[in-house]
């Protein structure tokens, strides 16, 4: 047995969603809305993000002694159809189906919820004022979460993949804060430093970001980063898009 990590570990975002399209319809008029009827965890993905999770699968088909052999996903349907997809195009190394994990779904907003940031200015300019005095690692809208608060969830994704999967390879099935909270967790960063990776650029739709274990890290073992954000597997198919994190009442 490989340590007690698993031997390979896949996080991938969901694909592009229709909430993501409805969220770039609004920046772009200037509504203070983004025109959802349905909850955050039932909004599906957008045709190019079925595209985008298909993709994925078949580059991971092509490479059969490599594919994840255990699936954990987050219950938002964005990302179970991601899972779905990606599972009948082929990607998975056995026929397991996804184990949906709550502790995976996205950062709660709370009241900012479905706001574009021209709409949190105009209901709740005073979470745009708190969260410049707290920062947007400690900031947490009413009703909402705070990157802290996802950071301690997945905290215990972690402690059941080492007690359950390793040796084994595993993919995630997420979000865009659940990949750079994890990131944060695993190469043990500080708030600055996810923040300046955050700052850089987005995390694409269906992009890849991967470790792998190695024996001679942290004393018996641990997972070192190979690649972060990497969207080479669904460009080669589908049109890559990506999420703005700038928002801080944005769906991802």
């Amino acid at each position: 047995m490989a340590g007690r990590w698993p031997s390979r570990l896949w996080i991938v975002r969901h694909g592009e969603s229709a909430g993501n399209v409805a969220r770039d319809a609004a920046q772009a008029s200037g509504a203070s809305r983004i025109a959802l009827d349905v909850r955050d965890v039932d909004v599906p993905l957008s045709p190019r993000g079925e595209d985008q999770a298909r993709s994925l699968g078949h580059w991971f088909s092509e490479r059969p002694d490599e594919r994840p052999e255990v699936l954990l996903v987050s219950p938002y349907l964005r990302a179970q159809a991601t899972a779905r997809l990606f599972t009948e195009s082929g990607g998975m190394a056995n026929d397991c189906g996804p184990c949906v994990d709550e502790r995976l779904r996205e950062k709660e907003f709370g009241i900012l919820d479905g706001l574009t940031t021209a709409g949190i200015g105009e209901f709740h300019p005073d979470q745009i004022a708190f969260r410049r005095l707290l920062g947007k690692f400690y900031h947490r809208p009413p009703g909402g979460e705070s990157w802290c608060d996802v950071i301690f969830r997945l905290r215990a994704v972690m402690d059941t993949m080492s007690l359950h999967y390793a040796g084994k390879r595993v993919m995630v099935v997420a979000h865009q804060v659940v990949v750079l909270c994890l990131r944060y967790i695993i190469e043990k960063m500080d708030e600055a430093t996810i923040l300046a990776i955050d700052k850089q650029g987005d995390v694409a739709n269906c992009s890849v970001t991967e470790y792998r274990f190695d024996r001679g890290a942290a004393g018996d073992g641990g997972l070192t980063l190979v690649r972060y954000n990497a969207t080479a597997p669904v460009a080669e198919e589908a049109t890559v898009t990506a999420e703005p994190s700038r928002g801080i009442g944005a769906r991802g």
